[in-house]
C-alpha cells in the first residue's frame, strides 16, 4: 500500500523558514518523480515544485530562488526547504507521486495518483 505522510508544518512569521518532509512507503521511491502542491483557504490546489526520478526540479514562478525541493532515495523521503515565508504561502502542503516509472515534466493533478494528507503552513505575525 502506498503511503505518503507529510510533516514539517507549523506557524512561522513572515521572513521565515520551515523544511517540509515527505515520507514515502508501499513503492519504489527512486523510480517516481514527487510533487508538492499547496491549497490555500478557498482556493484550488496550486502547483509548487516537482523533482524528478534523478534529481532534475522546476518550480513555480512564486517560489522560485525562495524554496528548495530535493530527495533522499536511501530515506525515502522527499523535502521540500521553504525560505523567507510570506503570508502568502499560507496552505496545507500535499506531496504527489507520479503514476508513471521515469515520468517528469509539466506538472498535472492526472498525472499522479497518490497524494498525502497534508501538512498545514501558516504564515502570519
Amino acid at each position: 500500500e502506498v503511503q505518503l505522510v507529510e510533516s514539517g508544518g507549523g506557524l512561522v512569521e513572515p521572513g521565515g523558514s520551515l523544511r517540509l518532509s515527505c515520507a514515502a512507503s508501499g513503492f519504489i521511491f527512486s523510480w517516481f518523480a514527487m510533487t508538492w502542491v499547496r491549497q490555500a483557504p478557498g482556493e484550488g490546489p496550486e502547483w509548487v515544485s516537482t523533482i524528478s526520478m534523478d534529481g532534475g526540479t522546476s518550480y513555480a514562478d512564486s517560489v522560485k530562488g525562495r524554496f528548495t525541493i530535493s530527495r533522499d532515495n536511501a530515506k525515502n523521503t522527499l523535502y521540500l526547504q521553504m525560505n523567507s515565508l510570506k503570508p502568502e504561502d499560507t496552505a496545507v502542503y500535499y506531496c504527489a507521486k507520479w503514476s508513471r516509472v521515469g515520468a517528469y515534466g509539466d506538472y498535472d493533478a492526472g498525472l499522479s495518483d497518490h497524494r498525502g494528507q497534508g501538512t498545514q503552513v501558516t504564515v502570519s505575525s
